[in-house]
């Protein structure tokens, strides 16, 4: 009877085993699986968060390129924490404005097609000098770029030097552009570029559901009529006597007067002057050469001297006789003399 006990206490202590374990193993089998379905559902949450967090970044960067991040910041820096409708903020910047000279009929020659393929070429080597040099494109207006030059954390003299920089540099840009272009036989590009430095007002204009960042100004202005002025001088880089000197403060340029000129919608003169930093030492020396001599004429001719400054550039222009700037000058003078009524103003 006793061993039949034992029996019976053996067996049921083998079921309670066999129950236990299998109890453990269907437990361990639910976990694993809540594991399983635990990591899936992380995985596609990840997944999901990455997804969105790419598509965030893309859509960031998009926007970069039709709103300049240095905009942005500009607006950060002075309190702003978005580009709302009608922000505007003042700012002294140094403004370069960069054109295309005959690009009318450089364009006639092309299809559609081969235009926007070569204003991108084009915009794409233009583009580096100016960020290299802490400047940022605010606007492509066809053929021309506006760009802007506010360094952060830098003085006056520093946006300034920073805008004759990468003038000087484009130039370079465009030289090797050119050689690249020479190789497939098309002909080269040339382009003016005009300099200023001045207050500005950034801001935003248009509406509910289109907007835009803009720059405008006086400044702005004047640093666009210096740019037109490039085709009548000849000139690569013009730039604002003010802005030159500004930016000569950090790096001595080689620069020239030109004259002294009243331009479109102004009342007053602005010095003009050609940056000639850039060009081969034989046109360089000939060109500030005759920039002494350019200077000795305005005196004369502002002083009241007309007919000695009409002599003084007639002579000038037997020494220069290639240099727009002195053709000007003879221009002007004969106008002046033959005119009793002229009030002594250049206007361009």
């Amino acid at each position: 009877m006793l061993e039949v006990l034992l029996g019976l206490v053996v067996v049921y202590a083998v079921i309670i085993t066999l129950v236990y374990i299998r109890t453990w193993n269907n437990a361990q089998s639910a976990e694993l699986t809540q594991k399983a379905a635990f990591k899936k559902r992380q995985a596609m949450m990840d997944a999901t968060i990455e997804a969105k967090a790419d598509e965030a970044m893309r859509l960031h960067q998009t926007f970069q390129k039709f709103v300049p991040r240095q905009f942005v910041e500009h607006f950060a820096k002075t309190g702003g924490t978005s580009l709302e409708l009608g922000r505007a903020d003042e700012d002294r910047v140094a403004i370069l404005f960069c054109d295309i000279r005959g690009f009318t009929s450089l364009s006639e020659k092309m299809s559609p097609q081969e235009l926007m393929y070569f204003l991108n070429s084009y915009f794409l080597r233009m583009n580096a000098p100016i960020h290299q040099n802490n400047g940022f494109i605010d606007k492509f207006i066809g053929d021309a770029i506006m760009a802007l030059f506010d360094r952060p954390q830098g003085d006056d003299a520093d946006k300034a030097y920073d805008a004759v920089r990468a003038a000087l540099e484009i130039q370079v840009a465009l030289t090797l552009y050119n050689n690249h272009r020479a190789s497939s036989q098309y002909a080269p590009v040339k382009n003016g570029i005009g300099l200023h430095f001045g207050p500005v007002v950034l801001g935003t204009v248009g509406s509910d559901d289109r907007m835009d960042t803009t720059v405008i100004g006086d400044t702005v202005n004047v640093a666009q009529r210096i740019e037109s002025l490039c085709r009548y001088f000849n000139s690569d880089i013009l730039a604002s006597h003010s802005a030159i000197l500004l930016a000569s403060s950090k790096t001595e340029f080689e620069y020239r007067l030109l004259d002294n000129i009243v331009l479109k919608g102004k009342s007053v003169a602005t010095p003009v002057v050609e940056v000639v930093s850039h060009l081969p030492e034989a046109v360089k020396e000939q060109k500030l050469l005759a920039g002494e001599a350019i200077k000795d004429g305005i005196k004369l001719r502002e002083d009241g001297y007309l007919k000695t400054a009409l002599s003084h550039f007639e002579s000038c222009l037997s020494s220069f006789p290639n240099d727009s700037a002195i053709k000007h000058h003879l221009r002007i003078c004969k106008r002046a003399v033959n005119n009793k009524e002229w009030d002594g103003m250049v206007r361009l």
